[in-house]
């Protein structure tokens, strides 16, 4: 069995071929309530993506005229990529790259319920479990409704890049939990909160707004499991557990942004415009500096912001490790920001409107009882 790395029993876990220790008599009895606001919670802001009164998928939107991001956020269009293409080429390359980065997301949804699903095997306190298997649920709704939304606007998703989908085995198939959180829920997850946030605010394809705020309204909660997990598990580790922790955060951290988006991942995009995937890699190399990075870091919902805040806050980061995300953004200055997650504000208006539909639907059941008895 792996070394947790936990000091806290909700956390405790199993080898997931170990299924004697969920039948233990004792093991019912210890059940956690840390999860259980989470858990309830999920009432309010249930959806389901089969349904036009949560969201309807049958808008088009006309992707050989309109552009599903502004260009400006079309990296290699602000580089010597812009000058060989016309007006539809370039419209083209901008759409193709959403949806890559759409396909990731879908991708990442899929891995994060087969993380979710790896947890109720190897997580011993019931609690614990009982929010993974809930997690798991809202998990498969997201793959359903971006599997939808790409099949509506492309037919099909691209493949995963080789960078994610390397990163999301080695998490769903890790035995140690804090891989598992540490890489999913509060990497990947705020990852993915920083990207829906910025894509809420800038698309151009009011369905695909939609889909991302109903997602937010679940992905709000899946990154407080793990800022539990480090606030009952961060301060009481030893030094070389701590420092075990504070590497694999680097190591994933380093990894997402180095190659996530790089232009070998999108060979499949720059073919279909006849464009060398090496010479894109270096007109963006050229154009798209540090500097250019840490600039667009400064934005609030800028993803990477997001994970290094993430990581800050929980007390993952210390002096040692300090200089990997330093030159990126200013450490002090997120130090004085508050906790809360970008996007948070846009999932609770999210969770309001869901209170409101499903809570509609309630009253309308109801009526239909009465008349149907009657």
């Amino acid at each position: 069995m792996a070394e947790q790395l936990t000091n806290h029993p909700i956390y405790n876990a199993v080898d997931r071929d170990d299924f004697g220790s969920m039948i233990e008599v004792s093991r019912y009895a210890s059940r956690t309530d840390a999860f259980d606001e989470i858990i309830a919670a999920t009432v309010d802001h249930f959806w389901d993506p089969n349904d036009a009164a949560y969201i309807d998928f049958t808008p088009a939107f006309d992707l050989t005229k309109h552009n599903l991001m502004p260009l400006e956020m079309c990296t290699e269009l602000g580089s010597a990529v812009a000058d060989v293409l016309d007006d539809g080429q370039k419209l083209m390359l901008a759409n193709e790259s959403s949806r890559f980065f759409l396909s990731s997301i879908l991708h990442g949804e899929q891995g994060a319920l087969s993380l979710s699903t790896s947890l109720c095997q190897i997580l011993r306190d019931p609690g614990a479990q009982e929010y993974a298997a809930n997690q798991a649920r809202e998990e498969a709704r997201h793959v359903n409704a971006f599997a939808q939304y790409i099949h509506r606007r492309w037919g099909e998703p691209l493949p995963c890049g080789p960078t994610l989908a390397s990163l999301m085995n080695e998490l769903v198939l890790a035995s140690e939990v804090y891989k598992k959180l540490v890489g999913m829920q509060m990497l990947i997850e705020g990852l993915a909160m920083g990207a829906f946030a910025t894509v809420h605010s800038k698309t151009n394809d009011p369905v695909l707004r939609r889909l991302v705020l109903l997602v937010m309204t679940d992905e709000a909660f899946h990154h407080r499991f793990g800022k539990i997990w480090a606030d009952r598990t961060i301060c009481n580790l030893g030094e070389d557990e701590h420092r075990q922790v504070e590497d694999w955060a680097a190591q994933c951290f380093q990894m997402l942004l180095f190659n996530l988006v790089n232009a070998e991942q999108k060979q499949h995009v720059y073919r279909k415009l006849g464009l060398e995937w090496t010479w894109v890699r270096d007109a963006v190399l050229e154009s798209f500096t540090d500097d250019s990075r840490r600039r667009l870091m400064t934005e609030s919902t800028n993803v990477f912001r997001v994970l290094i805040k993430t990581l800050l806050k929980t007390g993952i980061i210390t002096e040692r490790t300090k200089g990997v995300y330093s030159m990126w953004v200013d450490m002090d200055e997120l130090a004085a920001e508050d906790d809360a997650v970008v996007g948070t504000d846009v999932a609770e208006r999210g969770i309001a409107e869901l209170r409101d539909i499903n809570s509609a639907r309630k009253k309308i059941g109801k009526v239909l009882k009465k008349k149907q008895a009657a």
